[in-house]
This record gives C-alpha cells, sequence and structure tokens, in this order.
C-alpha cells in the first residue's frame, strides 16, 4: 500500500498562490494515477483536479480551469497541484488520492489510496 501525504497548504489573502504536493511512499507510485479532492465546511468532497499515472492526461474541474495545474515528478514519488488567483471559495481541506493501474481518463478512477489532507485558507 502506497502511504500518500499531503503538505503545502496555508494561509493566503485572496489572488495569492499556493503549491501543494503529495508525497507518496511505501512504493512507486508511477503506475497510478492521482487526483485532488477538496473538502469545505458543510460540504460534501468534491473532485479538482486529476493527473494519469504518465503525467500525459490532466483533468480540471471548471471552477479551477485556468488557475489550477497539476503535474508530478515520478523520479520524485511526488504529485503537485500548482494553485494560483486564488479565492475564498477555494477554501477547504485539499486531499490527494492515488488508482494503481487505472488506464481511463484521469477523472474517472475510482481513487482508492487516500491522504490525510491539507487545510487551505483564502482570505478575502
Amino acid at each position: 500500500q502506497v502511504r500518500l501525504v499531503e503538505s503545502g497548504g496555508g494561509l493566503v489573502q485572496a489572488g495569492a498562490s499556493l503549491r501543494l504536493s503529495c508525497a507518496a511512499s511505501g512504493r512507486t507510485f508511477s503506475n497510478s494515477a492521482v487526483g485532488w479532492f477538496r473538502q469545505a465546511p458543510g460540504k460534501e468532497r468534491e473532485f479538482v483536479a486529476a493527473i494519469s499515472w504518465s503525467g500525459g492526461e490532466t483533468y480540471y474541474t471548471n471552477s479551477v480551469k485556468g488557475r489550477f495545474s497539476v503535474s508530478r515528478n515520478n523520479a520524485k514519488n511526488t504529485v503537485y497541484l500548482q494553485m494560483n488567483s486564488l479565492k475564498p471559495e477555494d477554501t477547504a481541506v485539499y486531499y490527494c488520492a492515488a488508482r494503481a493501474y487505472c488506464r481511463s481518463s484521469p477523472q474517472l478512477c475510482e481513487y482508492d489510496n487516500w491522504g490525510q489532507g491539507t487545510q487551505v485558507t483564502v482570505s478575502s
């Protein structure tokens, strides 16, 4: 089982940027699609972005398109979520999740391995 650990969250003002990292340990996850999700207080968890195992395919929810970018460095066993032009409505706990051997488009994978989350708070 791959252990996922998110980092990089924090408190920023609207318009600022943050880069979240999802580091895997235990074994390589270069064969895994990785998704980013978020959950705001009182709301259901929602999909944010995903990247295929090769990094060749990415997908974003409409509300973050053009502002967020997902990438991966398989040599470092790490996936990143670059978040620019942050808005107060981006405030949430952000989770990364992995699914090994998923060859579907990454937004369609059934993610079964989750990190503990990192808090992102954007003030207005």
